[in-house]
């Protein structure tokens, strides 16, 4: 069993591809007290993501890494390495990053990228999760989050939270209450890692 993280506060850098939804929620728990931690720089690959405007506001260091202009996905992500050891980065967070993450950016935060994602994993893995649960039936749907592997949303689950399907849903009116409780599900565990209370055994996590 292996310890994630020592007791103590975050240094994280965000990664991300849309709005921003997710990381204005932790910036929001870091201000309130909830989250003991501090964003160092927020990192888009895509040149008008409204989260970087959102970084901006909060007077947080963000890029726009554009992976065209890399050769290959171990060059866009080098680069990407370099920018987060600049700032000292100990933890990355994807909040609607809409990239697979690569070995080389594994290899350099072993266990020390965290994603969100609007389903119960292992169940609907991937994009359009909402009318995935939606056209499956469920009842129950929810979000998880995880440890990042070089899998698609396959990594040891850490923390989940539920969220009922109501009869007349359909993804639109779902996936905003599951966003609800993913504002209030990531900043919960990562206040875990700030606490250095999350262990990892095999593909299971403990909460000590």
């Amino acid at each position: 069993m292996i310890r994630i993280t020592e007791p103590g506060r975050l240094r994280l850098a965000v990664l991300a591809s849309g709005r921003g939804s997710n990381f204005t929620a932790l910036c929001q728990a870091i201000e309130e007290g909830r989250l003991d931690a501090e964003i160092a720089l927020v990192i888009s690959d895509k040149k008008e993501a409204p989260v970087l405007d959102k970084a901006r506001e909060r007077k947080i260091d963000n890029y726009y890494i554009e992976p065209r202009d890399h050769i290959d996905k171990a060059a866009y992500e080098q680069k990407i390495i370099k920018k987060l050891a600049e700032y000292d980065t100990r933890m990355v967070i994807l909040a609607g990053y809409m990239r697979l993450v690569g070995k080389d950016l594994l290899q350099a935060y072993p266990w020390k990228i965290i994603n969100i994602h609007p389903a119960l994993l292992p169940s609907f893995p991937g994009l359009n999760a909402h009318q995935q649960a939606v056209d499956y039936g469920v009842r129950i749907s929810g979000c998880t989050v995880h440890f990042v592997d070089d899998g698609i949303d396959s990594g040891p689950i850490i923390m989940q939270r539920a969220v009922e399907v109501l009869p007349d849903d359909d993804a639109d009116t779902l996936a905003a209450r599951i966003l609800e409780q993913e504002h209030k599900i990531y900043a919960e565990t990562l206040q875990l890692f700030a606490a250095g209370r999350i262990y990892l055994q095999d593909r299971n996590v403990v909460i000590k």
